[in-house]
């Protein structure tokens, strides 16, 4: 008897049925299928146009080796050691936070409050990929835009990213605003810092990601005291300070700016509806 070798929509479907059994989002499995062919830039819709294409034994062999490590928690960006954010292709991997979509909120309002500006400079505290600043370089490239880190490991990862896609972001080592040179003035400071209490049980699920990158402290906002309390020397009057956080702190967060001295003080909502980000001005004449 004569059998014939399983299409790739065969072999699709059973490969992402398979991945189903394992708890992946269909979306993860297509991510990672596309990776294990080779085709990372391809897009979800290229799997459906190409559905008669054959599935080669080890790609088959790599996709489910994938799926296991997903399945056991590691982020998909660092399965394929790439993340998409504000329209960049990000390198990243277990150095620094694997960026969230929710972050786009933040790049979104900086962008806003620095329209009116010819030239503004901006810092990125904690920056991590590069994710904040790379973005908000490509969208105003005539800003001059200053990425902070406390880990060297994360500022390899930056600066790699940054000479990949060509954008001019400058790169400063230090613990939030202590990597600041003295005197330096920004129209906008922006940070999406470490806001998970140290005892929160989300942690469980996120050992893949770097913990300094997601706990601080007891409540969560020892991070964001820091920058609150030091961010208004480094703002000329009228800048404004955005600050990324957990969906439930934005009523601390707003108290932590008012008791600062920042003025204009509020907050915006991510893509669920979530007060994600707060900010504030330092006053025009103080």
């Amino acid at each position: 008897m004569v059998t014939t070798s399983p299409t790739l929509a065969q072999a699709l479907a059973q490969a992402l049925a398979q991945a189903h059994t394992l708890g992946l989002a269909r979306i993860d499995a297509q991510l990672l299928l596309l990776h294990a062919i080779g085709r990372p830039d391809a897009g979800r819709a290229w799997l459906l146009a190409h559905d008669t294409d054959a599935l080669p034994d080890s790609a088959q062999t790599a996709f489910l080796a994938l799926c296991q490590r997903r399945a056991a928690g590691e982020p998909v960006a660092y399965l394929t050691g790439r993340k998409e954010f504000y329209g960049l292709a990000l390198e990243v991997d277990a150095r620094v936070l694997d960026p969230r979509p929710d972050t786009e909120t933040l790049v979104d309002w900086a962008l806003q409050v620095l329209q009116p500006i010819a030239a503004p400079r901006v810092a990125d505290l904690g920056t991590g990929s590069g994710a904040i600043a790379l973005a908000l370089q490509s969208q105003r490239p005539e800003a001059q835009v200053l990425a902070v880190d406390a880990s060297h490991e994360a500022l390899e990862v930056a600066r790699a990213n940054a000479q990949r896609l060509g954008l001019p972001v400058r790169f400063a080592q230090g613990d939030w605003l202590s990597g600041l040179a003295e005197g330096a003035l920004f129209e906008a400071i922006v940070s999406n810092p470490p806001y998970i209490a140290a005892d929160d049980p989300h942690l469980a699920a996120l050992t893949h990601e770097p913990l300094h990158a997601l706990a601080s402290g007891a409540d969560g906002l020892d991070d964001l005291r820091t920058i609150t309390g030091q961010a208004l020397p480094h703002l000329v009057p009228g800048g404004w300070l955005l600050l990324e956080h957990g969906w439930n702190q934005a009523e601390s967060v707003l108290a932590l700016l008012s008791a600062a001295g920042f003025a204009e003080v509020q907050s915006r909502t991510d893509l669920a509806g979530h007060a994600r980000c707060t900010g504030g001005r330092r006053p025009v004449a103080g």
